[in-house]
């Protein structure tokens, strides 16, 4: 067993709880972090005179000759290795020698694997920020193809006042760009570097801790070492940051199943991201919705447990805290993967317009502006809302849209109606009269697709 430790141990850890310690079977995917890091320690080491150049030179030869053998397949990872520090670190020595054994001067495995983990969580921030653009550009354009693809807008689940298409998906389009301020915002916090923190208490040695963290894109070094070490908040925010994705993207997918329904037939989900039944020939059910809306409660549960983890573990670092990985790495890759599966679906999504706008009529959603038609002829708006709500009983009992009433059949519930009163509650009149900033009128959304392309274009 590969241990960095052991001068004060005289008998061997047991190998039950040996593996119950090791972490390179899940921590090994840090290993470009890992190296990277160490590369800038022994730089700076140099740079102050603890190293020669010699040895720095040596150093780094063999880091990049470890990395290089990793990407390649050459060196792989062994269990006898305790963690992706100890495995770096032994390959390090067996190839130089002595030059190896003096990289870790002036570091602890604590603010070592504090860097790492901040460096993975920046690359994973940038990933899933790339993902999200995609996923914007692809509503952008369904947004601009669907200005005038009238359908009902709801509250409660129930038909209530006509929007579009297009408004309907620019509500995510918002949710998702508000995803990306909170990435962009956890990344400027986590951004400074915990390297030459040591174990909890710094180090005697003259560490050029501001070179390290320049070397490495952080915008300064940690100003408390003992939080450096015992700091996870960068990640809990991140996982977050993730929740509030796979948040958005499940009520997203919530609709297209309903959507998608032989109920709703507003949407057809391409075939490359439907499946079939094994016993009803008929069917043709919409998987990759079901499994990113399942696979929330996944992501969910990576944010709890650490939240769990972190609560009671006192200053500085604690063994619980190596709890902080396999969760959190399943929730990165789970999130970036339903995001790319969802834009794929949404990109070949098929619109049924026809049904769309049908379902809007039937649902009596341009009640609201009846309302308004008889407001404008000067009948107080209490009055107008209860004589809309008997022509809306009387189309019940006729199973007729507003639409299809008789001028003749409004004039016996109100004289106030004239034939105007179709072109007032005509689902074309109901949205485009609504052109205020956030409407969905199409001028409005004019604007707004407008801003987007701006902000897409930043």
């Amino acid at each position: 067993m590969a241990q960095l430790w052991g001068g004060r141990f005289t008998k061997e850890t047991d190998r039950l709880v040996y593996n119950f310690n090791a972490s390179l079977s899940f921590d090994k995917r840090l290993y470009k972090q890992d190296i990277k890091g160490s590369m800038a320690h022994a730089s700076m080491l140099a740079k102050q005179g603890i190293l020669t150049e010699l040895e720095k030179e040596e150093i780094l030869s063999g880091l990049q000759e470890i990395l290089k053998d990793i990407e390649s397949g050459k060196l792989e990872f062994s269990p006898e290795y305790e963690d992706i520090h100890s495995f770096v670190e032994a390959n390090l020595i067996a190839r130089k020698g002595d030059a190896g054994k003096k990289l870790h001067t002036g570091r602890s495995r604590n603010d070592q694997v504090a860097l790492d983990m901040k460096m993975y969580v920046r690359d994973e921030i940038q990933e899933t920020d790339e993902l999200l653009k995609e996923l914007l550009e692809t509503l952008q354009k369904l947004m601009e193809e669907n200005l005038h693809t009238y359908m009902p807008g709801f509250t409660h689940l129930q038909k209530a006042q006509p929007v579009t298409a297009a408004h309907h998906l620019g509500a995510y389009f918002e949710m998702f760009k508000r995803d990306r301020s909170r990435l962009k915002d956890t990344g400027k916090r986590l951004n400074l570097c915990p390297l030459g923190s040591g174990a909890l208490a710094g180090t005697t040695y003259p560490l050029n801790r501001e070179y390290t963290a320049q070397a490495l894109g952080f915008d300064g070094p940690t100003l408390n070492s003992m939080d450096s070490v015992a700091d996870r908040d960068y990640l809990i925010e991140f996982l977050s940051d993730l929740s509030m994705i796979m948040m958005h993207l499940s009520r997203f997918c919530e609709e297209m199943i309903l959507w998608n329904s032989n109920e709703y037939q507003f949407v057809e989900i391409d075939d490359a991201y439907s499946t079939g039944s094994s016993i009803m020939p008929q069917k043709k059910n919409p998987d990759i919705a079901e499994l990113v809306r399942g696979k929330t409660g996944r992501v969910y549960g990576a944010l709890m447990s650490l939240l769990t983890t972190m609560k009671g573990i006192p200053l500085a670092y604690n063994k619980d805290m190596q709890e902080d990985k396999e969760l959190a790495f399943d929730a990165m890759d789970t999130a970036k993967g339903c995001i790319a599966l969802f834009n794929g679906m949404l990109s070949t999504l098929e619109f049924k317009k026809e049904n769309m706008e049908k379902s809007a009529k039937n649902g009596f959603t341009n009640a609201t502006d009846a309302a308004d038609y008889l407001v404008n002829k000067g009948v107080p708006f209490r009055d107008a809302h209860g004589i809309v709500g008997r022509l809306v009983l009387y189309c019940l009992e006729k199973n007729i849209s507003l639409d299809e009433m008789s001028l003749e059949a409004y004039k016996a519930i109100s004289p106030v109606f004239e034939e105007d009163i179709y072109e007032a509650i005509s689902m074309k009149n109901c949205v485009e009269k609504r052109n205020t900033i956030g409407a969905p009128g199409s001028e409005a959304m004019k604007e707004v697709l407008k801003q987007n392309k701006k902000y897409l274009e930043e």
